[in-house]
């Protein structure tokens, strides 16, 4: 007697693991339908529900896949090089994942923290470029970001393009940088313009501008220390 196999278009839609996944989220599906989204499609004779099945099965479940390679996956009849790599990087992802701690934020508690912080990087610099460090309530820098590279003006440095990052990361405060490409980080008076500007509005909205540092050839000024903030 023949067997067919039932295909994955004659399986109701409420049970076909994409759909499911994206109607209740990843974590309300089986090992076997998550196998099955990684394996893709089945074979003549089985749908990859089966094929999925048939895996777990010849693995213990999870705990031998932990370790698997390429020519165990493609032992099993049904599973080539193309399902048995994909099976293999999703193993490794997981793992890394398991393994992956979050480096520790940097601190700054002083303009000295902020400076050496931008320093290296902008020190070289041959154009001006205005950098926001953005910060959590522990002073730790949760994002950098370029907001603009030319010569320092008020109309370009618009306190919306400022703030517009530090209210979606949700940032307690932040400190502005920009260098001096002369390496002279004395402040021009377009500089503390631009500063005074950038601290009433910050106020207005509840984050604090910590500080301003002008980065030169190696060395910094901060307007916070010169008494503009």
């Amino acid at each position: 007697m023949e067997i067919t196999s039932i295909k994955m278009k004659d399986v109701p839609k409420e049970d076909r693991p994409r759909e499911r996944l994206l109607e209740y989220g990843a974590s309300a599906l089986s090992n076997q339908e998550l196998l099955a989204i990684l394996l893709g499609s089945g074979t003549q004779k089985e749908n990859v529900h089966q094929l999925a099945e048939k895996v777990l099965r010849h693995f213990e479940g999870l705990r031998m896949l932990r370790e698997v390679t390429i020519e165990e996956l493609t032992e099993i009849k049904g599973i080539g090089q193309a399902k048995g790599v994909n099976i293999l990087a999703a193993v490794e992802f997981g793992r890394r994942i398991q393994q992956f701690k979050e480096k520790e934020k940097y601190v700054i508690r002083s303009p000295e923290d902020g400076a050496d912080y931008v320093m290296e990087e902008m020190c070289r610099l041959k154009q001006e470029h205005f950098v926001v460090l953005f910060l959590n309530t522990k002073n730790q820098v949760i994002h950098r970001q370029t907001i603009f590279i030319g010569s320092l003006n008020a109309s370009i440095v618009h306190p919306r393009e400022v703030y517009r990052d530090a209210i979606r990361r949700s940032a307690a405060s932040i400190i502005c940088a920009h260098n001096h490409p002369s390496g002279d980080p004395s402040p021009s008076q377009e500089d503390i313009h631009v500063t005074k500007r950038l601290l009433e509005s910050g106020k207005m909205i509840g984050i604090e501008l910590l500080d301003h540092l002008i980065i030169g050839d190696h060395k910094f000024i901060s307007l916070k220390e010169k008494g503009y903030l």
